[in-house]
């Protein structure tokens, strides 16, 4: 089976992000955990515990699991929807911004990790 060079490459940057994540002293993330977080940090909000649950394909069970763990962490906050007291929105915090920096700067350096590894196997 033919491999598509983007994919490996892509692939490379995921896991040499995943590596850096789990060597560097910090909280560790499930893949759901992250994939909440990505969402309420790189995409526009605001944010519901039934928006995620619906943008991620999820339950909101699921979803308010996971937001516990980000809370716990102070990666994201829930408050109360003031228009809407049924509704949960689900914010940003500093602690998360600034997680959310360190792991460019992981995803960058493994990118350029990558883009090297892949030139030297091409070549």
């Amino acid at each position: 089976m033919a491999t598509n060079p983007a994919s490996e490459h892509l692939l490379s940057v995921l896991r040499e992000t995943i590596v850096a994540l789990v060597r560097r002293d910090g909280p560790d993330l499930s893949a759901r955990q992250l994939g909440v977080f990505l969402t309420v940090y790189l995409t526009e909000g605001p944010h519901t515990v039934r928006g995620l649950a619906h943008t991620l394909n999820v339950s909101k069970p699921a979803i308010t699991r996971a937001l516990d763990r980000l809370g716990e962490l102070d990666l994201a906050r829930r408050k109360v929807d003031p228009q809407d007291r049924r509704s949960v929105i689900v914010q940003q915090t500093l602690k998360g911004a600034a997680f959310l920096r360190e792991l460019r700067k992981i995803m960058n350096e493994a990118n350029g990790t990558g883009r090297s590894a892949g030139m030297r196997r091409a070549g």
